[in-house]
């Protein structure tokens, strides 16, 4: 049996969905990945560190999972290669439930996932070349399709000319390169990233971001990554799913988790990507007016490219704008606005209602005079 068939094989208790359930739910039938009810304890730990994750991925796209330090990012990713058993709830590939593979069904599934890690995890005593052609000799690979696939490769990820050096040689974004070639070497349909960028400087990290998003492109991986990282969220995936204490507390579009985040534990992730205010604006804020001419100060989040002098005209009084800019996410304009209010006839309170008009989000940042 190969293992593309082991994997779709059917097993004696896959369940797909009900067609009701396919009907309603067009998106369960796009699923490469689904987690039903998903859950995960570990022993001695009194709270689990996954509870009820319900999520689908879709064929195809890059999917994010974001949280603070032991949110279980690191465990929900692992069930999907059974690195890591379920304590309850089920994971399934292809609607297939993974959970009652023997072993030798495990090996074919987890040959069809590959995965790259925060520290590389190559062998020191390899080269390049050697490290990257490794997972095809245990595999029993002929030599000639071997050296094809490893050639092959190395000119992807755009290491063909550093075949023949060792990992010390090489810098960290190269290093990732070869973790990536090696995760690739059995055409896996899932690639799993784990933390992959957390090692790097920010203009490596761009660089394997922009590997990652022409890997999904030309071949049509699915790719699942996990990170900290909110910029890294921003530049590559499609949908992201925020965790905290191993609950699903927020998860859609990434466009629209940006430009309109629900949950505290969002909003604080958020934070680093937002621009601070100036130290001598910071230091004349107020949390109260001191003054009747004192102005308001508005923080805008904004979803598309409104009209300013509408918006302005709206709040009334004089605006000027303090900070601003607009990026796009997934083809559709963000932007973040601080504004101050002065001489309006409308109070704070209406000044939020009437900005709410223009804005995903908005909040009084204090008062200056």
């Amino acid at each position: 049996m190969s293992s593309a068939s082991a994997l779709r094989a059917p097993v004696p208790h896959a369940t797909p969905a009900p067609a009701r359930e396919q009907v309603l739910r067009p998106e369960v039938n796009e699923a490469h990945v689904r987690f039903i009810g998903l859950g995960k304890t570990y022993p001695g730990q009194a709270h689990p560190a996954l509870h009820g994750i319900d999520l689908n991925i879709r064929r195809g796209e890059i999917f994010g999972i974001i949280g603070r330090s032991g949110a279980g990012k690191s465990s929900l990713l692992r069930t999907i290669n059974r690195l890591e058993q379920p304590s309850e709830g089920r994971v399934l590939i292809d609607q297939v439930d993974i959970a009652p593979f023997d072993e030798d069904r495990l090996v074919s599934l987890r040959r069809r996932i590959g995965m790259i890690f925060q520290h590389f995890n190559l062998m020191s005593a390899k080269t390049v070349w050697q490290n990257v052609e490794l997972p095809l000799k245990v595999a029993g690979v002929a030599k000639a399709e071997r050296q094809r696939k490893v050639r092959e490769l190395l000119e992807l990820v755009g290491l063909e000319q550093k075949h023949h050096v060792y990992p010390a040689q090489l810098s960290g974004g190269q290093k990732q390169r070869v973790g990536i070639a090696r995760a690739l070497v059995h055409d896996p349909q899932i690639l799993l990233c784990d933390e992959a960028t957390s090692a790097l400087d920010p203009e490596t990290t761009a660089s394997i971001l922009d590997l990652l998003r022409d890997i999904n492109r030309r071949l049509g991986l699915t790719i699942v990554l996990i990170t900290h990282e909110m910029a890294v969220i921003r530049d590559i995936c499609q949908r992201v799913v925020v965790l905290e204490r191993g609950e699903v507390v927020e998860q859609g579009e990434v466009w629209q988790v940006f430009g309109a985040p629900r949950h505290e534990v969002t909003r604080t992730l958020l934070a680093p990507l937002q621009t601070k205010l100036p130290a001598a604006l910071q230091a004349n804020l107020r949390a109260q007016p001191v003054s009747q001419d004192a102005a308001v100060l508005l923080r805008l989040q904004l979803v598309g490219e409104p009209e300013l002098s509408a918006l302005f005209t709206d709040l009334g009084g004089r605006v000027r704008l303090l900070q601003g800019g607009v990026e796009t996410i997934g083809e559709h304009a963000l932007g973040q606005l601080v504004l101050a209010v002065r001489g309006s006839a409308l109070g704070a309170h209406q000044l939020l209602e009437r900005a709410r008009r223009w804005a995903a989000d908005v909040e009084v940042l204090g008062y200056v005079d």
